[in-house]
């Protein structure tokens, strides 16, 4: 089994979000967080998949010393995408309540990319979800903003929190790629690396 597998190797949580955390200690995966500062770029010229697959991938690549060999590194990145357009974490919230305004009644999408690195070799997936919003009035997209600060959110908002209970009319594909690690795949790559 996985989890016997990783007794005996350090695991790493590239990342400081909350959620990623939250996500990991579920799947009953002992681990620690250190978090290797990566500028997170954006280069227009590739698609959104593109963009979230290289940013996790640079955020692996800060692990690449021989400190981390034997460690099996997790990095992430989400991003989401509406109307073609990258919506990346607003700058206050009259940038949230734009971003959330034009998405509701639509379908945007939600891509997770996962960069593995273990024993100097880089294993990288991606995650897509689709996620359709019920038409919300601006009061309420104005509740959940006052309430929840959704700043830290690419898309600005947590479908674990006050918004997803009231505002998710479908999703397509998995629940935890869109809270930010798409667990069901994360344990399936472990198991095909180890």
């Amino acid at each position: 089994m996985v989890l016997e597998a990783l007794e005996n190797i350090r695991v790493v949580l590239g990342s400081q979000s909350p959620r990623r955390k939250e996500l990991l200690a579920r799947l009953g995966v002992d681990f620690q967080v250190l978090v290797l500062e990566t500028e997170e770029f954006v280069d227009r010229r590739l698609s959104p998949a593109e963009v979230v697959v290289d940013i996790a991938q640079k955020k692996s690549e800060k692990f690449a010393s021989e400190e981390f060999f034997d460690s099996l590194v997790i990095t992430a990145d989400t991003v989401v995408v509406h109307r073609n357009i990258l919506l990346g974490k607003p700058k206050d919230s009259a940038d949230a309540f734009q971003t959330l305004k034009s998405m509701q009644g639509e379908k945007h999408s939600v891509y997770t990319a996962v960069a593995l690195r273990f024993q100097q070799k880089t294993y990288t997936f991606m995650e897509e979800t689709i996620v359709e919003l019920y038409p919300l009035s601006d009061q309420e997209i104005h509740y959940y903003i006052n309430k929840f600060e959704p700043y830290d959110k690419a898309g600005s908002y947590g479908i674990q929190e006050w918004i997803g209970l009231i505002g998710i009319k479908s999703i397509e594909g998995s629940y935890e790629n869109v809270v930010g690690l798409p667990t069901a795949r994360l344990y399936q790559e472990i198991k095909s690396i180890l």
